[in-house]
């Protein structure tokens, strides 16, 4: 039954695709989001926000905008978050304020107005690493990797007799290691809306997402997501940078599959209650999706620039298992990794993009967060 739903920052790369597929099945749609400058430039209200969609301009933080927001809500999908392991680990008041804080802030609220659903979005960030298999083939839940000395040490992680670790999916049950402020606040977004849906009679859903990617993602950002990341460095005739050895293996999930992921969060009964993986289910490594892009947008002469250098909160491999998404929800990504791309570099194309990426690294650097 279409309902009225609020989305908190839904004016973002992912919130307007949930727009745009909510609104598809008949939902009414009303969005806080308050538009910072580093995410948005300064316009007032995106493009591409559907004009159905009603916006108001508040940060979640405000309590009186909330509340004003919530009237006559009946589900609630919460994405406002600032986004960004790199930058989480030096604006560390800013991410707790805005994710930790805003999202109390919003359950104080619905408190006093609860809707039927809320439906929050978390990250695989929570995980740290993924999950491995010992060389007898058992879990090893929280992987360590040891600094580098050498040149010649391997940057994978390996157990105590220096044996290789095998990265596999990661599932829902794997134990989180927090190993960045931002993976801390979106475990405290986690536990906040499971605790407080469950006290007040609400139901509480939480999406851990994975890499997601496609059309209208904020190119001038450089914490953001890193294809987007390589998309303005390529856009720019500028090398895609990789940190470590471009080895490290991720799982892209194109944003339309994500939108149906929150639909389907939203609407069917066996969500309530629940914490899903949402992948594609397919690993890559960073240096095969920079390439991969490079050819999709025409600049197959622009090699990607290996760093050879880690980021303090950076891991080495976690990628999807979807199984519990697929088995309880019915849900799969099917878009094409190729044509999810190809589609990225149209819309690229049409764009224009600050490169920022040497002034984000450069303040990694100056507070010795690159090693």
């Amino acid at each position: 039954m279409p309902e009225k739903i609020l989305i908190t920052g839904g004016a973002g790369f992912i919130g307007r695709a949930v727009c745009k597929e909510l609104l598809r099945t008949g939902h009414e749609i009303r969005v806080l989001d308050s538009l910072i400058e580093q995410v948005h430039g300064d316009r007032d209200r995106p493009e591409d926000l559907p004009q159905e969609v009603e916006l108001i301009r508040a940060d979640v933080r405000n309590g009186d905008a909330v509340a004003k927001a919530l009237k006559g809500v009946d589900s609630v999908i919460h994405l406002a978050a600032e986004v960004g392991v790199g930058q989480s680990m030096y604006a560390v008041e800013r991410y707790t304020s805005v994710n930790d804080v805003g999202t109390a802030v919003l359950f104080e609220k619905l408190i006093e107005d609860p809707v039927r659903r809320v439906v929050t979005a978390s990250s695989m960030s929570i995980y740290g690493e993924g999950l491995y298999l010992d060389a007898e083939g058992g879990f090893v839940q929280n992987a360590k990797r040891e600094p580098r000395t050498t040149e010649e040490q391997s940057w994978d992680p390996a157990d105590a007799a220096g044996r290789p670790l095998k990265p596999i999916a990661t599932p829902e049950w794997k134990t989180p290691d927090l190993a960045s402020i931002y993976a801390l606040n979106k475990y405290v977004q986690e536990r906040t809306t499971m605790i407080l849906a469950d006290a007040y009679g609400m139901e509480g859903v939480c999406l851990r997402l994975f890499n997601v990617y496609g059309p209208g993602q904020a190119l001038s950002n450089p914490y953001t997501g890193v294809l987007a990341i390589f998309a303005s460095r390529l856009l720019n005739g500028q090398q895609p940078m990789i940190f470590e050895d471009g080895e490290q293996r991720r799982d892209f999930v194109y944003v339309g599959d994500v939108a149906r992921a929150f639909a389907d969060a939203l609407e069917l009964p066996q969500a309530a209650g629940e914490i899903f993986n949402i992948g594609s289910g397919n690993d890559r490594s960073v240096t095969e999706v920079a390439q991969e892009l490079a050819r999709a947008m025409g600049k197959n002469d622009i090699q990607p620039q290996i760093v050879g250098k880690s980021r303090i909160g950076d891991i080495r491999h976690c990628f999807c298992d979807t199984r519990k998404a697929s088995e309880k929800l019915g849900f799969r990504a099917t878009q094409d990794f190729g044509e999810g791309l190809a589609e990225l570099a149209e819309w690229v194309a049409l764009q224009t993009a600050d490169d920022r990426v040497e002034q984000a690294r450069a303040e990694l650097e100056a507070r010795g967060l690159v090693a």
